[in-house]
């Protein structure tokens, strides 16, 4: 069984239609697939729906953006109640707050480079979730940077000045939140350093204590010694390690079923729903 459980489209920051996520998933030779944009589950009944056409499994999951003492943790939610209000709640906030940050952001680099809100917006395509690779979408369409990932390394990492933090939820409540709302949550890419601070230990052993079910291990952005790491820490406290590309369409380098979760994994994760 080949499995990706971690996939955007364009309603986040990819730049395929849900439909064509799943469609460059079966293509892929992928028999089971997540859809998982940030912050928003809009995309997942086309998903759904595609998939069940074309005939390959289908998880609805999202990836929701929250922070743990300023650091920004990205989970992983699957098979939780979409009409959830508290979760709905939850992501209507982080979305309101995500969309200002970006506004203020663009304000900033706008004194150095070419870029305006509304080349953003229209970059986007209509996307629920606006955010920096919209942003970094609009840099390149005004020959700022040739690449995504150039503008991020460039001008939108972390580190830049252009940098604007935004509201999320902490960790533990999104963990407990998506938990009572049947989901079964994964930190993403908790290794990938060059995004900037890595949590601690502590913070997984926390996550862990509120409901956390695993660790994406195997991930573009994870160093062999990371790998290591992370298999060390899932083991450590009963976590199960999980695979997957981050797909996002040619908005990214990564491509569907480079890291995949091991069927084993799965079953794992499915037999951890609340």
């Amino acid at each position: 069984m080949r499995i990706d459980l971690h996939t955007h489209s364009v309603v986040s920051d990819g730049t395929e239609t849900p439909a064509q996520v799943m469609a460059s998933a079966a293509a892929a030779g992928l028999d089971i697939v997540a859809l998982t944009d940030h912050d928003t589950m809009v995309g997942v009944e086309a998903a759904q729906a595609r998939a069940t056409e074309i005939g390959i499994g289908f998880v609805p999951g999202i990836e929701i953006s929250c922070s743990d003492h300023g650091v920004s943790i990205h989970l992983l939610s699957y098979w939780h109640d979409l009409a959830d209000a508290e979760v709905d709640a939850m992501l209507a906030k982080t979305r309101a707050a995500r969309v200002d940050r970006a506004k203020e952001i663009v304000g900033k680099i706008a004194i150095d480079y070419p870029v305006t809100w509304e080349q953003v917006l229209a970059r986007s395509g209509g996307a629920v979730t606006v955010g920096r690779p919209h942003i970094a979408d609009a840099l390149v369409d005004q020959g700022v940077v040739p690449t995504r990932d150039a503008a991020f390394q460039q001008i939108l990492a972390g580190n830049s000045r252009y940098y604007v933090p935004h509201y999320a939820p902490e960790v533990t409540a999104a963990v407990r939140t998506m938990r009572r709302a049947g989901g079964v949550t994964v930190f993403a890419h908790p290794g990938a350093d060059a995004r900037g601070r890595v949590v601690p230990t502590s913070v997984i052993e926390k996550m862990a204590d509120a409901g956390l079910a695993g660790l994406e291990v195997d991930h573009r952005d994870h160093s062999p010694q990371q790998r290591e790491r992370l298999t060390g820490v899932a083991a450590q406290l009963g976590l199960i390690r999980t695979g997957a590309s981050d797909y996002h369409g040619t908005g990214k380098l990564n491509r569907l079923g480079e890291n995949l979760t091991t069927q084993q994994a799965f079953e794992a994760l499915r037999a951890a729903r609340p």
